[in-house]
Order: C-alpha cells, then structure tokens, then sequence
C-alpha cells in the first residue's frame, strides 16, 4: 500500500519506519532530505501486562512514544516472521501465492498472503503478514507501504556483494532466532531462518547449512550481524569453526546517523529501510 503524493507545500521532509513483531517493536524516522535518522526507540512488548492483547500492546506504545502520532510523507512498516519464502520472478505465479510457503511453514487456507517483488534481483519474496497488526496501524495512519523484514535484509546485503564473487554467508542474529543468507556471485543461494536456544544449536545450523552448500569452513567468509558482537557466546563459537569469521562492516550506513557501530549492526534492518 503506498502513502498518498503530497505537495512541496505539505511536506514536512520525514519518514517513519516500523519493524514489528509479536513480542515488540522498534522504529526510526529520517530526515529525507540529508537521509540522516533522527529519532530510534526499541519497545519490548512483554514489559506490558500479560493480560494486553497485540492491539493492547500498539495502542499503549502509540500513546507513550509521541514520535509514532507525527505527521510523517512516508511510513513502511516491515513485518517479522519466518513466514516468507523467496521464489524467482520467472516461477512465480500471483494466483498461486500461497502454494510457495506450503513447503518450508505450516499455512492455512485462510491465512492472508501477500509479496514484495525484488525487481534488480529478479525475486519475489512470498510471505503472510500480521494482519491484525496491519489493521491496527491502517486505522492510525491511514495507508502505508509494508514489507517483509528479510526483503530489506537480502536487498541489502546483495547490494553490498556486487563486487566480491566469492562464497559468502550472512547470519543476522535476533533474541530467539536468526537468518542464514548466502551469496555467490552476486545470486541469492539460500536463505533460512532458524530457532536456537544457546550457541550449540547457532553453530549447528551454520554448519549444517554450509555442508548442503559445500562451503568450506576454512575458506567461506562468515559475516554476523544482528545482535551479536565480539563478546558474545554466538561469535565465539562461530569463530572457533569458521576461520574466517567477522562482524558485518557498517561503516556506511553509519554515515546516516549518530549511532554506535553496535547498535547499526542490532538494527541493520530498520535502519537500512
């Protein structure tokens, strides 16, 4: 859905961004002239009662966070699940959408299904929004555009790719779960998201994943984002069986904001929409 077109008189020069997921969410705006993000906050849901529904949880974090009720040319919401599958624009076929996700996640028939087409990529990303999240946010905003949160991350992280043609792989690092992506040659090999408990299960996919892959543990470049650092268990332990193991370079999209290097890398997504 898109934002309706305003003129040069009505625009304030500032856009919204919304990650969302069941158990929270965190937003940035931006100045769209100088591209610089000038506000970010992070909101855990579970700091709410246990008794508060989804809409419960929207409705109190719109009321303490004013920045949400500015008037804003833009917002995109990007939504957080791991029920999306990427397909290759020459396979896929709008009628059967929902066929696409029947083979990696447990779909019903009424579930709503939508997609973001990746046009330089040549991709469709096939994926099931919050739909009660989205009514919610339609109510208070009006229309907007949405995404999948992992269109902006494998976008990105093939942009970054367009001059190494070596075998590369990008795990992106949340609470609960993280995102496997590989690239070749500037082509999307795979991507997968995982549920892991401790450093255990994190290397155990990697691993597994680069063994379907025939990726070299001593030669394939490991890239970590998310929230992860040096000090964490998850680097550690990727490190000691991937030799060459480091964290995502973010140097760049630092230049759009006065935040850590950390805290580009935590929020690599939102920032990057």
């Amino acid at each position: 859905m898109e934002i309706t077109s305003k003129s040069i008189t009505d625009k304030c020069y500032k856009s919204l961004s919304i990650q969302v997921a069941l158990d929270g969410l965190s937003f940035c705006s931006r100045n769209t002239l100088s591209n610089e993000i000038i506000t970010f906050k992070k909101i855990d849901f579970n700091s709410y009662p246990s008794s508060f529904s989804i809409e419960n949880a929207l409705w109190k974090t719109l009321l303490d966070h004013k920045e949400l009720t500015s008037i804003y040319d833009e917002i995109v919401v990007l939504h957080e699940n791991n029920l999306n599958t990427f397909v290759p624009s020459a396979l896929f076929d709008e009628e059967y959408k929902g066929s696409y996700l029947q083979y990696n996640t447990k779909v019903f028939e009424t579930d709503f299904f939508t997609f973001d087409t990746l046009k330089k990529q040549e991709m469709v990303n096939v994926y099931v929004p919050y739909v009660n999240i989205t009514n919610y946010l339609i109510d208070q905003y009006g229309t907007f555009e949405y995404h999948h949160y992992s269109s902006i991350l494998v976008t990105k992280l093939l942009e970054r790719t367009k001059n190494d043609e070596s075998q590369q792989m990008f795990v992106h690092v949340a609470s609960s779960h993280f995102e496997i992506v590989v690239i070749q040659n500037q082509k999307l090999l795979l991507y997968n998201s995982f549920e892991y408990q401790n450093a255990e299960d994190f290397i155990y996919y990697i691993l597994f994943t680069a063994e379907q892959l025939h990726l070299n543990p001593e030669s394939f470049k490991l890239h970590l984002l998310g929230d992860c650092s040096i000090e964490s268990l998850l680097y550690q332990k990727a490190y000691q069986y991937v030799r060459n193991t480091s964290l995502l370079d973010v140097s760049e999209l630092q230049k759009t904001n006065s935040f850590s290097e950390q805290e580009n890398r935590t929020h690599f997504i939102l920032f990057s929409s």
